[in-house]
């Protein structure tokens, strides 16, 4: 009779396999953490801008007064030469805030923008308007000096507005009364016919096709933004506002063979002045018995401007002679 032997099951060299496999595994990830640790250390580069007030006594007890955290993100420092006024925090090389102190008041800044109280200090949201961006600036408007707190998606990981915690250190600047920008189209000058304005107004939508986000608002805030009668107006949150104005003089700009872009029935004249800081323009809609003119953001689309002339074409009649 045979006996079979088993071969007795050798566990050592697989404990020391597992082992090195677990040891390998922690020190990947002890130093993934000492990479990522870096790169939060590493100092921020920021590059000097139009900061008018950023040396001022205001903002250096301002700067002073920053927190060390800021959305979760630790306090980070600026590499040399650092901006005057500016400050930053960071947990990684994609995710940070950026702040500047002493900079002018934006643009976007109007008569019909709406701000938001945070323990007293009025904010506004301007929106990067580049395809892909998610950037977006707070504005601390109504301080001295102005303050301007930037973020993107990635730093703010579904949070909202980064500002609250900054309400201490913004409580060592001063209050202003700040002067809002006139309101867009609010200084054009009347026109000689208002024909076809009072049926234009009513049709007009409360949303703006293609705008994503742009609600008509009241005429109560119409008046109060200083815009004559015949006027609407769409805002979006972090965006410029889209301006109507039936009546108005025509394009100061505007000269027979200019080149004009005929949306279905509208010929439309781009005046494409645009002002520092801004991506509006002023549309003029061509051959009609009453002079319509539309300021428009880029980012509000074409779409928005296709609607707004199939309201111009049903209740404006065209001008005689006019093709």
């Amino acid at each position: 009779m045979t006996t079979e032997h088993s071969t007795p099951f050798k566990r050592v060299p697989l404990y020391i396999a597992l082992g090195l496999s677990v040891a390998l595994v922690i020190a990947t990830l002890i130093g993934a953490k000492i990479v990522y640790r870096k790169a939060a250390l590493q100092p921020v580069s920021m590059s000097t801008i139009d900061s008018p007030d950023a040396d001022s006594p205001g903002c250096s007890r301002f700067l002073d007064a920053l927190p060390r955290e800021l959305a979760g993100h630790p306090r980070a420092e600026l590499t040399d030469p650092a901006p005057a006024g500016a400050a930053a925090w960071r947990s990684n090389s994609v995710s940070r805030i950026t702040l500047r102190c002493g900079v002018s008041l934006p643009l976007q800044y109007t008569t019909l923008s709406e701000t938001t109280d945070v323990d007293g200090t009025d904010w506004i949201r301007v929106d990067d308007a580049t395809t892909g961006s998610s950037l977006r600036t707070w504005f601390a408007v109504n301080r001295t000096p102005v303050v301007a707190v930037t973020a993107d998606d990635r730093a703010l990981d579904g949070a909202g507005a980064p500002v609250a915690e900054l309400s201490g250190a913004l409580d060592t600047l001063d209050r202003t009364d700040p002067a809002p920008a006139p309101a867009p189209l609010s200084e054009l000058g009347r026109g000689t016919s208002d024909q076809g304005c009072d049926k234009l107004l009513p049709s007009l939508p409360e949303k703006l096709s293609g705008a994503a986000g742009y609600i008509r608002i009241e005429d109560d805030r119409i008046s109060a933004a200083g815009l004559p009668a015949g006027s609407a107006a769409w805002t979006a949150p972090g965006a410029e506002p889209v301006v109507l104005r039936c009546g108005v003089a025509e394009a100061p700009s505007y000269e027979p063979g200019v080149q004009v872009q005929q949306v279905n029935d509208i010929a439309w004249y781009r005046d494409t002045t645009l002002a520092n800081g801004t991506t509006a323009g002023t549309w003029y809609a061509l051959g009609r018995t009453a002079n319509v003119a539309v300021s428009m953001p880029q980012a509000a689309g074409n779409t928005a401007i296709v609607g707004l002339g199939d309201a111009i074409s049903r209740n404006i009649p065209g001008a005689p002679g006019a093709r």
